[in-house]
């Protein structure tokens, strides 16, 4: 199989200087290891517009720290590397709010570094059609992300004090 993988990354919002190199290459990377291929992108949005998002398409008020949006990203299930010949296959959109995940950080993932990354994996493979809605597919969602993390983002065990639930709910 090819490696049409092609991650896009924007950054709209003020509050946290995001690193785009490294998120685009964390994204590739958890596509790569996934077998997936096509084209992804990864915004960071501020509080206001990830509330705008959350109750347009989630029906919630209040921002949230990430939402997904998948597209096509079933159609290369046959092997085909394009939905459309000569068309990269759109796999999805991934929103992370960065002033979200920071007041999470410390009680989740341990740093805010490693609370985006969580979120940059959990929104990806929830645009892959992973969900966590009920058990058993709640503990492979997180046993994927775990993986891929160490494989990914960590090159080795998570950090101590790591965690994929939030203190006061397990959304994530």
């Amino acid at each position: 199989m090819s490696a049409v993988i092609i991650v896009h990354c924007s950054d709209e919002q003020d509050a946290h200087d995001m690193d785009l190199d490294r998120w685009r290459s964390l994204a590739e990377e958890v596509l790569l290891a996934e077998g997936r291929r096509g084209e992804l992108t990864v915004t960071f949005v501020d509080d206001i517009e990830m509330a705008e998002l959350n109750l347009e398409f989630m029906g919630h008020e209040g921002p949230t720290d990430v939402l997904s949006f998948p597209l096509d990203a079933d159609a290369d299930a046959d092997g085909s590397e394009y939905a459309v010949p000569g068309m990269p296959i759109m796999l999805g959109d991934v929103v992370i709010c960065p002033t979200v995940a920071e007041r999470a950080a410390t009680d989740h993932a341990g740093t805010f570094t490693d609370e985006i990354a969580l979120l940059l994996v959990h929104g990806i493979l929830h645009v892959l059609g992973h969900d966590h809605d009920a058990e058993p597919r709640t503990s492979l969602m997180r046993a994927r992300e775990r993986e891929l993390l160490e494989a990914c983002h960590w090159k080795g065990p998570a950090p101590v004090g790591f965690s994929q639930v939030h203190a006061d709910d397990s959304s994530i």
